[in-house]
């Protein structure tokens, strides 16, 4: 694997990989919809190509076919040995990929079986949860919103110095939400009920109540045997799609035959997964429901090249949500640049997602937050697929180091927020760098899992790593916010900046620095 990223680096090639994957993203698999079965589907098959395009993309489009083809490309002779369709084999041929047919295809016939068992143990897991379901279903007989997607840290919590940054609280108080609301649920189950404005938070395991009936149940189990038989059918004919879906139609089938008032007045789903929207939202939609896509974050877009910009990456192109949350104009046009202009989008600002559970430290100023993109092992970097070396240790080394510098001079305080905690898959050369740091007087590091809101609001400037969305919330609390780039490989005028400067070189750093923090002494 490490043979073929070489070789894809040494012939300037890193792109091919986000190159094919995009092909895939944007490759009609020649299914009519008027013909895909709306028994099995149902209101999705309308779109039925397309959802069958986006679940192939986020099954076996993922980072396990990255190493697939990168291990192909180890030897001269080697060929790709992957669970693909025959559509998506003659992709790899036409980017000069040699593919085993004849075992990739054993592999896919083999998947495509499990996935047809996986479907029809779902339909009778559905069928015995609704037997078995008592009067559970009377928690969802009030007004609701369920959020998809969440961990602990995206849930309400009680924090003495300020606002929790989290996303269920900035859907609360979002104007455009769904109205009358009695109770908020989410997936986290570990999580303790909470209130919020008055507002109860409970944890659900599922986003839809149980089959309630019995009429409900055995309509859904003749529904479960019909399309069970299409799908083996269909799939002893080469036909795979059915067989693939099943597991999934078997949820939109629940939803069908669920009675009016259960559902949620809101779905919302997050860019965590962004490619795949359900099958079963197109019934709920149809139902009445609102399902809600939120972007958490800015940095969606390739950085723009010497020559332009390249493709939207993999993925955008095959998104097919109703309505669209975005931060701002820029975020706007990459959606429907994404999608086409019929995009029903809201510009909302800045959207809270993860609420900090530490306090904010004492913070003597003048103080700058940097955030920057922590880079990670080698051995992971080289299966992103990503087409420039640019989140490597030794840009973001530069990053850190150029800052500290150029903060020491004018006896400021760095305080670095890193994004997450990844443990040891930091890569080595960041993790012992940055434990020099730790010994430098001007050097401070925060816990993870601060807000980065709530830094920003202390801090007296902000510096972040293009292009991470930290730039612009502290362009929104009105902090002076720049983009750095050490190596000059941003282009200034790149889009994915969303309006930020980009500053190049640490005599431009210098020169900001030394302009905003006497301007902030001047202030205070």
């Amino acid at each position: 694997m490490m043979r073929g990223y070489r070789m894809l680096k040494q012939t300037s090639r890193l792109n091919l990989i986000e190159i094919v994957k995009q092909a895939l993203t944007e490759h009609n698999l020649n299914q009519n919809n008027q013909t895909i079965s709306s028994f099995v589907i149902g209101s999705g098959a309308g779109l039925g190509e397309i959802v069958i395009r986006q679940y192939l993309l986020v099954r076996v489009g993922d980072i396990k076919l990255n190493r697939a083809l990168l291990l192909s490309l180890a030897k001269d002779n080697k060929r790709v040995i992957f669970p693909l369709p025959k559509e998506w084999r003659k992709i790899l041929m036409q980017y000069d990929f040699k593919v085993a047919h004849f075992r990739s295809a054993l592999l896919w016939q083999l998947y495509v079986v499990i996935f047809l068992l996986y479907g029809i143990i779902k339909i009778g897991a559905i069928t015995f949860a609704g037997i078995t379901s008592g009067k559970k279903t009377v928690l969802y007989q009030k007004r609701y919103a369920y959020f998809a997607n969440l961990g602990i840290d995206n849930l309400p919590k009680k924090i003495n110095s300020g606002e929790s940054y989290n996303i269920i609280s900035w859907y609360l108080q979002w104007i455009g939400r769904a109205s009358d609301l009695e109770v908020i649920h989410h997936g986290v189950t570990k999580a303790l009920p909470t209130v919020v404005g008055g507002i109860p938070i409970l944890p659900r395991q599922a986003p839809l109540p149980e089959l309630v009936g019995i009429q409900s149940i055995v309509r859904y189990f003749f529904w479960g045997l019909g399309a069970s038989l299409i799908a083996v059918l269909h799939c002893l004919h080469g036909r795979w799609w059915y067989a693939l879906l099943l597991n999934q139609a078997a949820i939109a089938a629940q939803v069908r035959n669920l009675p009016a008032g259960l559902l949620a007045q809101d779905y919302l789903f997050n860019i965590s997964g962004w490619i795949y929207r359900p099958l079963w939202t197109y019934e709920a939609e149809q139902l009445g429901s609102a399902i809600t896509f939120y972007f958490y974050s800015t940095n969606s877009e390739s950085f723009k090249k010497q020559n332009g910009y390249p493709p939207i990456n993999h993925g955008w192109k095959a998104m097919s949500w109703p309505h669209y949350l975005v931060w701002d104009k820029y975020q706007a046009d990459f959606v429907r640049q994404a999608v086409g202009n019929y995009a029903n989008i809201s510009i909302v600002g800045s959207i809270w997602f993860q609420g900090g559970v530490v306090e904010v430290p004492k913070i003597n100023n003048p103080s700058i937050a940097v955030f920057d993109v922590q880079p990670v092992r080698s051995s992971r970097y080289r299966i992103l697929g990503m087409d420039l070396e640019y989140y490597i240790p030794e840009i973001s080394i530069r990053f850190l180091s150029d800052i500290l510098e150029s903060i020491s001079k004018m006896d400021g305080n760095m305080i670095l927020k890193r994004k997450r905690k990844i443990g040891k898959l930091a890569h080595p050369k960041y993790r012992n760098f940055l434990n020099k740091l730790d010994l430098h007087p001007h050097f401070h590091t925060i816990d993870s899992e601060i807000s980065a809101y709530a830094l920003c609001e202390k801090c007296s400037l902000v510096i972040s790593m293009p292009f991470t969305s930290t730039a612009l919330i502290a362009e929104g609390l009105g902090k002076p916010s720049i983009y750095y780039d050490p190596s000059g490989i941003i282009q200034k005028d790149d889009r994915a900046a969303h309006g930020i400067p980009i500053i190049s070189g640490q005599k431009e750093l210098k020169n900001w620095l030394e302009a905003n923090i006497c301007n902030q002494n001047r202030i205070n």
